[in-house]
């Protein structure tokens, strides 16, 4: 036997793999440099980056990339290149500096809506920020969410939080599943704004669990991409039918309104516009002349955006509070001090120094997103690095709030770090960004945090919590799961006990 042959050939076997990723990764550096991109990891032929994005939770494994390179990298997932920010810095660049230049979004292949729909009635994925997304921006601003319209639902929004006090002293002493009840309540106090109606008894537990269901079915398949997001020869090509089951969930909602809308024409038709008006959105949206299109996609917007926000905040809020007995007891104590036996008003609990910062703390900890899409319109520098047109580009909200330069004991749930700071999530502070920031920012905000408040309030204010079998809070499983909204990995259930 020939041993110096063998020798060498299993010397060649060791040498030849890292040999050709020391070259790949030379090639991919010398790449990055031409352009001027941010930094990069290793990249593969063809692939990119994906490798790295095998398995659950890509906000995390960006987060470990950045805090290697950098607060701005860049990513190649197949012909896609993806430029992220994870720090403040980057964030006051992509969403203020530059906003004009990267105010675009990218509407996902999966989505089973005609870009030039998304064009025309979007205001969420609308592609470009053109006069249709600024009218409609206008809209939601001055009439759905104005500081008027706030006042006028005043009432009902607090009638619907009365009524999930009624149901879950009902269900005291049993398990329910928090985050479907808290669905439910939003759902309905949404359709007294849209329609004047309620949408769900909330004793009919699984109806209201089924539409959660369809509706963050149709935000998970619509917005996880598939192969045509990263290869666009692909186009078209949709091997596990993401695309067709999101189009199910997609016409299962508008099921739910049309026959409201088709309802409310006729009545204005037969009356000749004299019918007395509901002064809800609907009427408005009528009175402005929208086609049923136009209609659909608007409230495709609202109802899942303002659901799937409140549920998770106020779920993952129930599971800080009781992880943190002390937070608990003072919270309730401010409570009991400012209501006193009398119905809580969103007037009188707005600005309790406590309870918001409670609400500030859950959303720095679990934002409602992970990342911000954008996508860039044109070629601009961002940190002295070139973000070519036609990227998508990200701020990384998870990881600018979880950053340790900025927050001292970043992954504890401590309220107490907002009660003498000035920090808010309007998106003038850009370390904390739970709600964006720019043009692109959440037209949703007021309502967002009148309501969560008015719920936290009364979950906190009316009943003890516990888990089932007297489970101890401490092991309560906090693991995310990545979506849109992020969500808690396994629902929370809570035992609630009438105080």
């Amino acid at each position: 036997m020939d041993f110096s042959s063998f020798n060498l050939s299993s010397l060649l076997i060791f040498l030849i793999p890292p040999l050709i990723y020391l070259i790949l990764n030379q090639i991919n550096s010398t790449f990055f440099k031409i352009q001027n991109l941010p930094p990069a990891p290793f990249q593969w032929p063809l692939i990119g980056n994906m490798p790295n994005f095998i398995g659950k939770n890509p906000h995390i494994i960006v987060t470990k990339i950045s805090q290697k390179l950098g607060p701005l990298i860049s990513l190649k997932l197949g012909n896609q290149i993806v430029i992220i920010g994870s720090s403040p810095q980057s964030a006051v660049e992509i969403l203020k500096t530059h906003d004009k230049q990267l105010s675009a979004r990218y509407a996902p292949k999966a989505t089973p809506i005609k870009e030039s729909d998304l064009k025309k009635y979007s205001l969420l994925w609308s592609t470009e920020c053109n006069s249709h997304w600024k009218s409609i921006r206008v809209l939601w601003r001055t009439e759905l969410f104005s500081n008027k319209s706030m006042e006028l639902f005043a009432d009902k929004r607090e009638k619907g939080v009365l009524d999930m006090v009624d149901f879950l002293v009902f269900k005291q002493g049993k398990v329910v599943k928090i985050g479907d009840v808290v669905f439910s309540v939003v759902f309905n106090i949404l359709g007294n704004s849209c329609f004047s109606k309620d949408m769900i008894k909330l004793e009919d537990e699984r109806v209201g669990c089924q539409m959660k269901e369809n509706i963050w079915r149709f935000m998970e398949y619509s917005t996880t991409p598939i192969l045509a997001d990263f290869f666009p020869s692909f186009n078209g090509v949709d091997i596990l039918g993401q695309k067709k089951k999101a189009k199910k969930c997609l016409d299962n909602l508008f099921k739910v309104w049309e026959g409201i809308v088709k309802e409310r024409r006729e009545e204005e038709s037969l009356s000749g516009f004299d019918v007395k008006k509901q002064e809800d959105f609907l009427d408005l949206m009528l009175s402005n002349g929208f086609s049923d299109d136009q209609i659909n996609y608007m409230l495709l917007e609202i109802f899942p955006a303002g659901t799937g926000t409140l549920t998770s905040t106020i779920e993952w809020a129930m599971a800080e509070l009781l992880r943190n007995k002390e937070v608990m007891k003072k919270l309730y104590s401010e409570l009991q001090n400012e209501i006193n036996s009398n119905p809580i008003k969103e007037s009188t609990i707005f600005q309790l120094p406590y309870l918001n910062a409670c609400i500030k703390e859950v959303l720095r900890l679990h934002p409602p997103i992970a990342f911000l899409p954008h996508y860039a319109s044109e070629t601009c520098q961002v940190m002295n690095y070139t973000i070519p047109k036609n990227s998508l580009v990200f701020v990384n909200l998870w990881a600018i709030g979880h950053d340790p330069k900025h927050w001292e004991d970043p992954f504890s749930f401590k309220p107490e770090r907002f009660l003498n700071s000035n920090l808010d999530f309007k998106g003038q502070d850009f370390e904390f960004l739970p709600f964006g920031a720019g043009r692109r920012m959440c037209p949703g905000l007021p309502f967002a945090t009148k309501q969560v408040h008015l719920i936290l309030a009364s979950l906190v204010y009316h009943f003890e919590w516990s888990l089932p079998n007297d489970g101890d809070p401490l092991l309560l499983d906090m693991n995310e799961k990545y979506a849109v909204p992020l969500q808690r990995e396994k629902p929370l259930l809570l035992v609630p006990t009438r105080k």
